[in-house]
């Protein structure tokens, strides 16, 4: 009787856990599939940004890197193109155009070339965001808006700087002709800087030609205390040509990568100015998607700054994780 006993509750409590756990456990897939759900019900489009990057920059893997995760999150199809030479970034514009794309990202470094193919996005319907170049243009093409920093007021923090460590005759060295937002930095640089500033161009498809042009600059002028580089690829080349040219001229560059914060680290370089590049591409495709399912809009007429930031020795552990992943 009392083994029957036994096996009668035992058989009850089965019953009742079973029914409880059976239970929760239904409810959590009711959960997990309301919440799948959501996530597929969120309207797919596709996004295209267009940059005028040269071939190896990688300052614009870091920018694609942002774009995608974001893309990812978003649900969005993300198609990235790019060209230095400002015809072949107008007609990718105008590629993308055709295609149909649902949201566009441009830089305007060269915003002649590229103003008319804006339009004609806007026209199409294609909302338009720029990032990194061309604030000012932006704004008066009549995008959605820009991303990135303001170009002058990096500079003007970049004479600063020199100021604050004592120099008194920099270079400037710009790497592509023709872009305003290189004449605006090494412009706000010199507007800040009370020491003297020259600028010299060069061909920044070409790294040997970049090198010898600037250790020739050095050589001829050894009261040059300071070179700035305008690209983080750049300042490498920068450091070794005032080695050959036997300059104590300290090496300072705009934007950020694995290299640059390395050589922070170890003091070959004294300072660089971060506008955070992965930024840019996450909140441009972010962006585009909050305006197409929320009409959603940022920065109330004026752009959305990501920088600049000085950063140096003393940050250059903190920022190596990121660079080495990617993201800064």
């Amino acid at each position: 009787m009392g083994a029957v006993l036994v096996a009668v509750l035992g058989a009850a409590c089965l019953a009742g856990c079973s029914s409880t756990g059976g239970k929760r456990a239904e409810d959590r897939a009711k959960r997990a599939a309301k919440a799948n759900s959501s996530a597929v019900n969120t309207p797919h489009w596709t996004f295209a940004m267009v940059t005028h990057s040269g071939a190896g920059d990688t300052f614009w893997d870091i920018v694609q890197s942002g774009a995608k995760q974001a893309a990812d999150k978003d649900n969005i199809k993300f198609l990235y193109s790019n060209s230095d030479q400002a015809n072949e970034q107008s007609q990718l514009v105008q590629a993308a155009i055709d295609q149909h794309v649902d949201g566009l990202v441009v830089t305007l470094a060269k915003p002649d070339a590229m103003k008319a193919v804006v339009l004609k996005a806007e026209k199409a319907g294609i909302p338009v965001i720029t990032i990194n170049s061309g604030s000012q243009e932006s704004k008066e093409f009549g995008t959605l808006g820009h991303i990135g920093q303001d170009e002058t007021i990096a500079g003007r923090a970049v004479g600063d700087e020199l100021n604050k460590r004592g120099k008194k005759h920099a270079l400037c060295v710009l790497h592509e002709q023709g872009n305003v937002g290189h004449e605006q930095r090494c412009a706000g640089a010199k507007a800040t800087f009370s020491g003297k500033m020259d600028n010299l161009y060069v061909d920044g498809t070409n790294m040997p030609d970049v090198l010898s042009a600037i250790q020739a600059k050095l050589q001829a002028d050894k009261s040059i205390d300071s070179v700035v580089t305008l690209g983080a690829p750049f300042a490498a080349t920068a450091v070794k040509a005032a080695d050959q040219a036997g300059s104590s001229a300290e090496v300072d560059t705009f934007d950020l990568n694995a290299q640059v914060a390395s050589s922070l680290k170890a003091g070959t370089l004294g300072f660089a100015v971060d506008q955070q590049p992965y930024l840019q591409g996450y909140e441009a495709i972010d962006l585009l998607w909050l305006y197409r399912y929320n009409a959603n809009t940022l920065g109330g007429g004026q752009p959305v700054l990501t920088g600049p930031q000085i950063v140096t020795k003393d940050d250059a552990d903190a920022l190596l994780a990121y660079t080495k992943r990617g993201t800064r």
